[in-house]
């Protein structure tokens, strides 16, 4: 099928509500609920929640309309992160990073964007950002080859977007940073994902043996930086304006809202019924323990109105055609890495205040807070990665991490 055919089926297309949206995704947070141990257990997502998100129409929010998307407000897609993550931590982390590809892939040349979508528009896609793929040049293309990490919710997808440089054409040139579409039949799973955290995202590694990769299913860092990316030309809605790493580091951060809303109302459950056997002491009545979770509580929504006051300020500057300052991505893009920790820390001070209920794996409160302090291995999650990149360019410099 060609891209055309697929933008002209989808062209009556009836797209739900933000606000549709957003409430199917509150009322699955107690179905994730039930299902979060198995989502452990099993180290991947449930078929079923995978299809209810399908059904639901949530991995369509970034999705181009022209390929059956629904091209929405960034604040809707993680709106609904966050409250999927609130009833499986793991299962918002997967939803974000699958569901923030059908961007990325709608930044690619429109020839790649219609292989995935041209017959099957819920076509998911994974990804491993690692640059650790072997390219060697070929007439059209590339060859790649490599062994990749951390690819949430592979089991569940038909392509992969795998990192890699591309060598300099010139001696002592600077290599060429590429992201590689590639699909199935190319690439094998690898099962290796065995942590203390985010158990059920699945983040498998990834098998590629020399496989050729054409150009036009190749999308250049350089590209999603400046904003002057190919797919553009098809898809030319201010929301494709935007740079791609600000979408893709908040795919990974966000989750970690709805893990510590968890985390604070299974606080909260225990303070409400637990009274110390050893002291006869209500946990309702601990000044420190209320300072604590009144405190988590405010931090939490502190930084979510960061975070939406963030991409309506960029979804403003890419309406209006205007390139978004160089010192607004440093800062957003550091705000993104400092999310987790910090909600981590507010968690860290909530569990020794909980008593000895609170350490059972049976403890509503403790996967949560595993979960958190495993999404802050993510090098996007890591600040130390952005400070200097916000003093500089407040200083009027070049970033140096362009990853902005």
């Amino acid at each position: 099928m060609t891209a055309r055919l697929a933008v002209d089926s989808h062209a009556t297309q009836i797209i739900p509500s933000p606000e549709t949206l957003i409430e199917r995704a509150r009322a699955m947070i107690p179905v994730l609920q039930e299902r979060a141990r198995d989502v452990v257990r099993n180290h991947r997502v449930s078929d079923d929640s995978i299809a209810e998100m399908q059904a639901a129409g949530f991995f369509r929010v970034l999705q181009p309309k022209r390929f059956g998307g629904y091209e929405m407000h960034p604040n809707t897609f993680f709106a609904i992160q966050k409250l999927l993550a609130e009833g499986c931590m793991s299962t918002g982390w997967v939803y974000g990073v699958v569901g923030c590809h059908p961007y990325e892939l709608a930044l690619f040349d429109e020839r790649a964007q219609a292989e995935v979508w041209g017959e099957d528009d819920t076509t998911l896609v994974s990804s491993s950002y690692q640059p650790v793929g072997k390219v060697e040049r070929a007439e059209g293309g590339f060859y790649l080859s490599g062994h990749w990490g951390f690819s949430s919710g592979s089991g569940h997808c038909d392509w992969v977007i795998l990192g890699a440089l591309v060598p300099p054409q010139v001696e002592g040139g600077a290599p060429d940073s590429r992201a590689f579409l590639i699909p199935r039949s190319d690439y094998r799973i690898e099962k290796a994902w065995d942590v203390f955290g985010l158990q059920g995202t699945g983040s498998e590694d990834i098998i590629v043996d020399r496989v050729f990769v054409p150009e036009y299913r190749t999308h250049r860092a350089e590209d999603g930086f400046l904003c002057s990316n190919p797919g553009q030309a098809a898809n030319d809605s201010a929301l494709y304006r935007l740079p791609w790493a600000q979408v893709f580091v908040r795919s990974v951060s966000t989750a970690a809202f709805g893990g510590a809303r968890a985390a604070v109302k299974a606080a909260t459950q225990i303070m409400q019924d637990r009274v110390s056997t050893n002291t006869g002491k209500a946990s309702k009545a601990d000044p420190v323990l209320q300072q604590a979770l009144a405190r988590a509580h405010a931090e939490i929504l502190e930084m979510e109105l960061t975070h939406k006051t963030s991409f309506e300020q960029l979804m403003a500057h890419a309406e209006a055609g205007e390139a978004i300052p160089m010192e607004l991505r440093a800062l957003y893009a550091y705000q993104s890495s400092s999310v987790v920790r910090r909600l981590a820390d507010l968690v860290d001070d909530l569990m020794p205040l909980l008593g000895g209920r609170a350490i059972y794996m049976s403890s509503p409160i403790v996967q949560p807070w595993l979960d958190l302090h495993a999404a802050r291995a993510h090098v996007a999650n890591d600040p130390g990665n952005r400070a200097s990149d916000v003093l500089g360019t407040m200083a009027g410099e070049a970033p140096a991490f362009k990853f902005l």
